[in-house]
């Protein structure tokens, strides 16, 4: 230790350090923490949700972990090398219906929450308080879009003109 850079250790005898990130992580201990599809593929209603997690520059982040949450299922997605991930849902049931999900990414110093929102929103912004809460210009970044596979795309853009939506809990 040099000399002038002696720290006076407190009563408890911790010593606060600095926050860190929350990644990268090892994929060998995140893969078996949960599944991606929160029904089975090819069941009734089932519809594969895909999409990719960038950063500020339009980059993927291929080592980001994605935890959806919908009433009575959980799920975990790794992204791919190119930021990629998909799960397996179905229509969550009630006049709101929408989707929860946790990013995990290096970078970030705790996860990030934002909603996932079925393109059928019309009506859902007049009952939904939180949807209803965000500007009507950055809404759209979290509305699902239906692709031409009949796959749900939802993107999600860590920073940036066009984030998406991120909520404090």
């Amino acid at each position: 230790m040099r000399a002038g850079t002696e720290q006076a250790i407190p009563a408890g005898g911790l010593i606060p350090t600095p926050s860190q990130t929350v990644g990268p992580y090892l994929r060998i201990g995140m893969e078996w923490l949960g599944a991606k599809d929160l029904v089975a593929p090819g069941s009734a209603g089932a519809v594969p949700l895909v999409g990719a997690v960038t950063d500020g520059d339009g980059q993927g982040v291929p080592d980001a972990v994605l935890e959806l949450w919908t009433p009575g299922a959980w799920g975990r997605s790794l992204t791919g090398d190119d930021g990629s991930y998909s799960f397996t849902v179905a229509r969550p049931e009630g006049s709101s219906p929408h989707m929860n999900m946790f990013v995990f990414a290096r970078g970030l110093v705790r996860q990030v929450l934002t909603r996932i929102y079925f393109p059928e929103v019309a009506e859902t912004v007049r009952v939904d308080p939180v949807l209803a809460s965000v500007p009507a210009s950055r809404r759209e970044t979290l509305i699902a879009k239906w692709d031409l596979a009949g796959s749900l795309r939802f993107d999600v853009r860590l920073q940036g003109s066009d984030e998406t939506v991120f909520f404090a809990y």
